[in-house]
C-alpha cells in the first residue's frame, strides 16, 4: 500500500507540474503571437525581439512538457480505473484541489495584469484576444480538474479522451502558429550575425572617432590598423565577407555583408543628443539592406 501511495503521489505530482508548465508556456506562446499579429507602433525593437524569443521558448517548452503531461495523466487514469483507487483518493487528491486553487489564483492574477496593461495603453484588440486566451486555456484546465475531483471522468473514458484530443489540437495549432511567426534556426543565426557585425562596425567607428579627435578631422587613418594602434581589428564572422574601410571625399565608408534588411530604425535605437564637437556627422545611422552594404560617414 505504501509503495502504491508513493507511486500515485509521484505520478500525480509530475502530472500537476507538467500541467502548470504546459499551461504557462502555452499562454506565453499565444500572448507573444498576439503581440506579433497585432503590432503596436510604440514598441521598440527589443520588445519585438523579446516577443519572437518568447515564441521560440514557448514552442520548445510545449514540445517537451505537453506530451509528458499527456503520458503521465493517461497512466494515472489507467491506474484509477483498473486498480483500487482508495489510495488515490487520499494524499494525491490534495494535489488536485491544490491545482484548482492555484488555477483560480492564476486566472485572477493574470486578469489583473491584463487589465493593468490595458489601462497603461495596451491596444484594445490585444487585450480582448489575450483575455479570450486566458479564459479558454486556464478556464478549460480548471473545468477539467474540477470535474475530475468529483470523479466525473472515471466513468466517462471516451469523454476524457475527447477532452485530451481537444487539448492536443489546441496545442498543435498553437505550435503551428508559433512556427509561422518564428524565424527558422538558420534565419535566427543570420540575424544574430548581422547584429554582431553592427557591433563590430560601431567599435571600428568609435576607434576612428578617437583617431580624428586626437589627430584632427582633416586626417583620417589610411588603414583600420592605424586607428587601433596595433590592437586587433574586429573581424567579420567566418562565413561572411571581410569588412572594408575606404576614405572618401566627404569622409569614409564602412562596408559589410548582411543576410537581411535591418530590423528597425537604428537612428532611434542609437540616438544621442546633437553635439557639434562629434567629428562624424551621421554616426548613428546603422540602417542597412541585405547584401553588401556600405555606411557612408561624413566628417563634420
Amino acid at each position: 500500500m505504501e509503495n502504491n501511495t508513493a507511486k500515485h503521489f509521484v505520478l500525480q505530482l509530475g502530472s500537476v507540474i507538467t500541467l502548470y508548465l504546459s499551461i504557462s508556456f502555452l499562454i506565453v506562446l499565444l500572448f507573444s503571437i498576439i503581440n506579433l499579429l497585432v503590432p503596436d507602433s510604440v514598441e521598440y525593437y527589443y520588445q519585438i525581439e523579446s516577443n519572437s524569443s518568447s515564441v521560440r521558448l514557448g514552442i520548445a517548452m510545449l514540445i517537451v512538457f505537453f506530451p509528458t503531461y499527456l503520458i503521465l495523466t493517461r497512466k494515472i487514469n489507467v491506474i484509477r480505473r483498473h486498480e483500487d483507487n482508495t489510495t488515490y483518493l487520499g494524499l494525491t487528491k490534495w494535489l488536485m484541489y491544490l491545482s484548482l486553487l492555484i488555477g483560480g489564483g492564476v486566472i485572477l492574477g493574470d486578469l489583473v495584469a491584463l487589465i493593468l496593461t490595458f489601462l497603461e495603453g495596451e491596444l484594445t484588440t490585444r487585450f480582448l484576444l489575450k483575455a479570450a486566451v486566458l479564459f479558454l486555456v486556464v478556464g478549460g484546465a480548471f473545468y477539467y480538474y474540477l470535474q475530475d475531483a468529483r470523479g466525473f471522468w472515471l466513468s466517462r473514458e471516451k469523454a476524457s479522451k475527447g477532452y485530451a484530443l481537444g487539448m492536443t489540437i489546441v496545442v498543435g495549432l498553437s505550435l503551428i502558429a508559433g512556427f509561422f511567426y518564428s524565424e527558422t534556426p538558420a534565419q535566427v543565426r543570420d540575424i544574430r550575425l548581422d547584429e554582431e557585425q553592427i557591433t563590430n562596425l560601431r567599435d571600428i567607428q568609435f576607434q576612428i572617432e578617437n583617431y580624428l579627435t586626437t589627430n584632427g578631422t582633416s586626417s583620417l587613418p589610411t588603414t583600420l590598423e592605424e586607428s587601433y594602434n596595433d590592437f586587433p581589428v574586429p573581424a567579420a564572422p567566418e562565413d561572411r565577407e571581410a569588412y572594408s574601410y575606404e576614405v572618401t571625399a566627404k569622409g569614409f565608408n564602412l562596408c559589410a555583408t548582411f543576410s537581411t534588411d535591418s530590423q528597425t530604425n537604428s537612428e532611434i535605437m542609437y540616438a544621442r543628443p546633437f553635439d557639434p564637437s562629434y567629428p562624424i556627422k551621421n554616426s548613428e545611422n546603422w540602417n542597412y539592406k541585405q547584401g553588401r552594404y556600405c555606411f557612408e560617414r561624413i566628417i563634420q
